[in-house]
């Protein structure tokens, strides 16, 4: 974005001064601050430099502003508690934390990308061996998807991780 500097200068910028700065690009990642869950942009709580830095790719050639190789280590920054290491961790956490989760907001609680058992469906899938029934392993979920998502369900709530091998929690 030119911001009427002379030469380089032209397009120096601070984002924490001013999102719409970044917006005026940035169209749909405003509108996705608008949902009813996101992080606190709009509200002056946070800036798009603490998860972005416009330093370090090419302003003509924009291909994005976060590498995927740095994401969970830049939400680590404010979510330490879901970020440790566990003995027993989440393969999800590998691909990194946006196979679950939005980055910038949406309609779900948790920012997640689907508000029920779909989103853990989407990697452990499922075999269905008799209809109506769900079963993962050889262990039939049905009645528990019923109840809700795989954690709010009160089953599966260490999905970041544990440090208690799965086999002994239940």
């Amino acid at each position: 974005m030119q911001t009427g500097g002379q030469g380089r200068d032209k397009f120096i910028v601070n984002p924490r001064q001013s999102p719409q700065t970044c917006f005026a690009c940035h169209v749909q990642t405003h509108a996705e601050f608008r949902l009813p869950h996101h992080h606190q942009v709009l509200e002056g709580r946070l800036h798009c430099g603490q998860c972005h830095d416009a330093h370090g790719f090419d302003i003509h050639k924009p291909k994005g502003g976060l590498a995927l190789s740095r994401l969970n280590e830049t939400c680590a920054n404010c979510h330490r508690e879901q970020s440790k290491a566990h003995v027993f961790g989440h393969e999800a956490l590998r691909e990194g934390c946006v196979a679950c989760h939005t980055p910038h907001g949406s309609f779900t609680q948790k920012m997640l990308h689907q508000r029920d058992a779909n989103l853990c469906i989407k990697c452990h899938a499922q075999v269905q061996t008799t209809p109506g029934e769900i079963y993962f392993g050889n262990e039939r979920h049905t009645d528990y998807i019923r109840r809700g998502t795989c954690w709010s369900a009160g089953c599966h709530t260490a999905v970041h991780g544990s440090n208690i091998d799965p086999r002994l929690r239940y």
